[in-house]
Order: structure tokens, then sequence, then C-alpha cells
């Protein structure tokens, strides 16, 4: 496989609170555990970062904080979605001026924009911030799937750089490697087709499950990067259901229990998304356990 600089694990990082407000100690720690674990990108700011619940002023700090820990020694894609994009650009401008090597930009949620309006969302961005893009695909939020004929024309565009994929569609990879070129990046966004989105020709994941087992999910990439099919699947096989317990209630709440029964966080999000439900503790905690963390 190619060596890209935006390839491997990369943490779709959780938002830590304090008493309402970002608990910035426990985010420097979270980000010193992930680059312990051997991940290969930081990705602040995004859905899993809660990021809709954010002020302004608290999505950009998070993303200057996440580019001032990792200092260099690893990639920060930093989230700047939005559905005004305006807004968009303006959050990519911050992103550039503080250093983030690329930025993660979500297709228009609530407006619901045809394939045009998407292309001209993305557009608009690359004309007017000189920074690589990733473009993020998550229908089953936005309600809006960015179509194949529509990343072929955005791969044209100087700064669009590939996409993060959360449709959960292996297939797309290969129809996309066909359209959009050899550059093009590919990065799943679904943790439980990770495995089968690199076999298709992917170069990663953005990684919810990774903010709870960190060393784990970079042996899986490590594995798959390295062509050894037969060592991802046993990892694989210790994480599967952990990738599919952290949605077993609305995320990022299984995310955050996991962390606070860690001690890394507390357990508190922003409204509307509410804690854990009693019932689904014990299925978090036996699926860390299968993993190995505990």
């Amino acid at each position: 496989m190619t060596k890209l600089r935006f390839q491997g694990v990369l943490p779709a990082l959780i938002t830590p609170f304090k008493d309402g407000k970002v608990d910035e100690k426990a985010f420097v720690a979270l980000i010193e555990r992930q680059l312990a674990g051997g991940v290969h990108g930081l990705v602040p700011a995004g859905t899993t970062g809660e990021s809709a619940t954010l002020s302004h002023e608290e999505h950009r700090r998070v993303v200057e904080l996440c580019v001032q820990t990792a200092r260099g020694r690893v990639p920060v894609i930093a989230g700047a979605g939005s559905n005004s994009t305006q807004e968009a650009i303006e959050l990519t401008q911050h992103a550039k001026s503080v250093g983030a090597d690329a930025v993660l930009i979500a297709t228009g949620y609530y407006n619901r924009p045809n394939q045009e309006g998407l292309y001209r969302h993305f557009a608009a961005v690359n004309d007017a911030v000189d920074i690589p893009i990733v473009v993020y695909n998550v229908p089953s939020r936005t309600i809006v799937d960015i179509g194949n004929e529509t990343l072929e024309r955005l791969s044209n565009l100087p700064n669009i750089l590939g996409i993060k994929d959360a449709t959960g569609d292996v297939a797309r990879v290969s129809q996309q490697r066909k359209i959009c070129g050899p550059d093009w990046v590919l990065l799943s966004g679904d943790d439980p087709t990770g495995l089968g989105y690199i076999a298709h020709g992917g170069h990663g994941c953005i990684s919810v499950t990774a903010n709870v087992a960190p060393a784990a999910c970079a042996s899986l990439y490590n594995a798959l990067l390295a062509g050894d099919f037969a060592t991802a699947r046993d990892w694989q096989a210790k994480l599967i259901t952990l990738h599919k317990v952290l949605f077993v209630e609305p995320s990022p709440a299984p995310t955050k229990f996991a962390l606070a029964h860690l001690g890394l966080c507390a357990e508190e999000l922003r409204l509307p998304i509410v804690p854990c439900t009693e019932a689904a503790k014990p299925l978090i905690l036996a699926a860390m356990a299968e993993a190995g963390v505990a």
C-alpha cells in the first residue's frame, strides 16, 4: 500500500466536559493516551466531539489545543463542518491559522441540498482556504448522500483530498478509486466495516472505538496497512463487539461512559445527548473486557 500522510486509524476525539465547560486537562491527557497507543492521526471537533453543541469559541479552542498537544507527532484533521457554507469557511480558516493539517467538512445537514448544492458547498471552501479538505459523507445524520459523480467533480479541485465515508457501503471504495484517481484518500467512518473498507482499497479509518481502545485499534490498522489480514481479523474479532456497543445508545454517550469508567474524564455530555442508561452499561463493560480494555 502506498505510504500516505493520512492513513491508519485516526480517533474521532470526544470533547470532555466538566461542570459545563470543556475539560482541557482531560482533553490533553486523552490525546496523549491516543499518541501513546500508536494512532496515526487525530480528529478533534467532529461529530463524536459534540461539535454541534460546542460554541464557536469552544470549537476553535478544542482544535487549537489538539494541534498544540500533538506538536506535529501525527497529523490533525480538524472538524470544520457546518450546514452554513460561510461558517464552514470561517472554521476552516481558523483551523489553518492554528496549524491543523487538514479539515473534515460534512455535507449540508438540515438544509437537504441537491448534488449541485453539495458540490458548490465544498467548492466554496476549496476556493476560500488553501488547506487539504476531507469530505465527510454521513447520510444517517445529514439526510443527504453525496453521490460518486459529485465526488468525481470534487476530486478535480486542488484542495479536496479525499473522503470520510460513514455509509458502511464498502463497495463505494472500488467505485471511487476508479473515478477519483489513485491520489484520492479513502477513510472509513464506520468502525465495524473498517477492515472490509481497507480490503477494498481504503487507506484508514476515522474511528470512534479508538477513543476507548487506541492501542488495539492501532494494532488492527498496522496489520491492515502491512497487508497482514490474518492478524487484522484477530484484532477485529476482539474489537467487533466494542465497535457495535459504542452505538447502542446515541453517540458519544457510550464512549464517554467507557472513558469515565477508566477514570479518564467525566461522563458529562451536552443536551440533547444524555448519559447511558443503566441497561447499556454492562454491555459496554463486557465489550471493553473482550477488547482487552479494563
